[in-house]
């Protein structure tokens, strides 16, 4: 029961802060933006749909599979729903982008972080500065997480699976929906996985939780990059590794850049 109230205190404590307060403003405010969110989505999606066969074309030409590796289709619909995918993973990407830059804008803006900023006699940022900003940081990231994994992630990971196969005999024919949902997973949870300083930045700054708070959890989220890497990636020690090793280390970046960039430091 120690352990349960503990952790009851905490989350309460992290409600009222000025933090908690600007999460209920954001979630508040979502609400209210949920159907410019579905319209936005539907949108990308639509927009996104014609182009996906084209991408397929691409991801499945001979230069880019290791030799000896023949694609199939298995089910009639195979094709349409795998379209149907990668439209809704761009479409997705895009709501998220503008969730994280309203974040930035929204924090700007809330009555509880001007407070804390008066008490830490600094100056809030301004938010179209701040969403520009993020919003910048997301497109960089985003993309780095896609040459990432596109570069070096996928290409070593496919010629580590095919060899293994291959030098135990089996004949590598692989399924196209679960080949290019294997690239796409991959490049997806890198592009996200590479927004760590922006989410780490932003939550610092916001006073969402403080830095002796992050050093408290630090192996928390240490844990929690390597579960994510584990859904994201292949089920295999190389590929987790892979997938959550950047993650560490922005996010490690992330807190040595808000210690040497802010104006009022706080105690680690």
């Amino acid at each position: 029961m120690t352990g349960t109230d503990e952790l009851s205190k905490t989350v309460n404590e992290l409600l009222e802060s000025p933090g908690g307060l600007l999460l209920l403003d954001i979630k508040s405010h979502l609400r209210k933006r949920m159907k410019l969110l579905a319209f936005v989505f539907g949108l990308f999606f639509v927009a996104c749909f014609p182009v996906t066969s084209n991408v397929i074309s691409w991801l499945i030409a001979e230069d880019r599979l290791p030799a000896d590796v023949n694609i199939i289709v298995i089910t009639p619909v195979e094709f349409i729903l795998l379209q149907v995918r990668l439209a809704a993973y761009c479409a997705a990407s895009v709501v998220l982008a503008i969730l994280i830059v309203e974040g930035a804008w929204r924090g700007g803006k809330n009555p509880a972080l001007k407070m804390r900023l008066d008490e830490l006699k600094a100056n809030a940022p301004k938010p179209t500065k701040a969403a520009v900003g993020t919003f910048l940081a997301v497109i960089v990231l985003g993309a780095g997480g896609i040459g990432y994994a596109w570069n070096l992630l996928i290409p070593m990971l496919l010629e580590y699976l095919t060899s293994d196969a291959q030098n135990a005999g089996l004949a590598t024919q692989w399924r196209l929906a679960s080949y290019v949902g294997f690239v796409a997973n991959l490049a997806v949870a890198s592009a996200i996985g590479f927004q760590a300083p922006v989410v780490t930045l932003l939550v610092l700054r916001l006073e969402v939780i403080t830095r002796s708070q992050v050093r408290r959890y630090r192996r928390h989220i240490w844990f929690t990059a390597f579960v994510l890497g584990a859904f994201l990636s292949p089920p295999d020690p190389l590929s987790l590794f892979l997938v959550a090793m950047p993650v560490i280390i922005l996010f490690e970046f992330a807190l040595m850049f808000d210690t040497v960039t802010r104006k009022t430091p706080l105690n680690l």
